[in-house]
């Protein structure tokens, strides 16, 4: 595995869990479990009393279940395996792309058909910087950057001046 050229990186997790269920068959919003998702630069791995909320009640004798349950009553993390790995000097803001309506599949594709979860997308720079492009990005209105965005699109294109600025993923 290779940092930010992962794509097809589909592991093995500590418990199985199915966003094809989930998300696919029993249309589950992605915010429901990642939550952090609009308020923060982490979506974040759900804590397994969120699994709790259904599965005290539905399928709470499945073994998978079961691991969840007592890793509640025992206060213990699940160690899942990353499966969307960043380099250490980029960072990604989930809230401002998921408040700008950017759909999850995006970047982490059809989630609602994966039985296992895998990188569907690269993830690399070019990549990013691929779709900032296609959108236009640029800071919104009211923004303090949006003064100096608005002089420079004169000069360079509105993208360049936005999300194309080093400084929004690398600081």
């Amino acid at each position: 595995m290779r940092v930010g050229v992962n794509q097809g990186y589909e592991p093995d997790q500590p418990i199985a869990f199915s966003h094809k269920i989930h998300v696919g068959e029993n249309k589950i919003d992605c915010r429901y479990c990642h939550f952090g998702a609009e308020q923060g630069r982490h979506a974040g791995i759900p804590p397994a009393n969120v699994c709790l909320n259904c599965h005290n009640k539905i399928k709470k004798d499945s073994p998978e279940i079961q691991k969840i349950a007592k890793a509640v009553a025992e206060n213990k993390p699940i160690e899942w395996v990353k499966v969307h790995n960043l380099p250490d000097f980029v960072y990604f803001n989930h809230s401002q792309h998921v408040n700008a309506g950017v759909d999850c599949r995006s970047c982490h594709g059809p989630v609602e058909t994966m039985g296992r979860m895998r990188q569907d997308q690269p993830l690399t720079m070019g990549w990013c910087i691929d779709c900032h492009r296609q959108q236009g990005i640029a800071p919104p209105p009211g923004h303090e950057q949006a003064a100096a965005a608005e002089f420079l699109s004169e000069k360079m294109p509105k993208a360049f001046v936005g999300g194309m600025d080093c400084a929004k993923c690398h600081y």
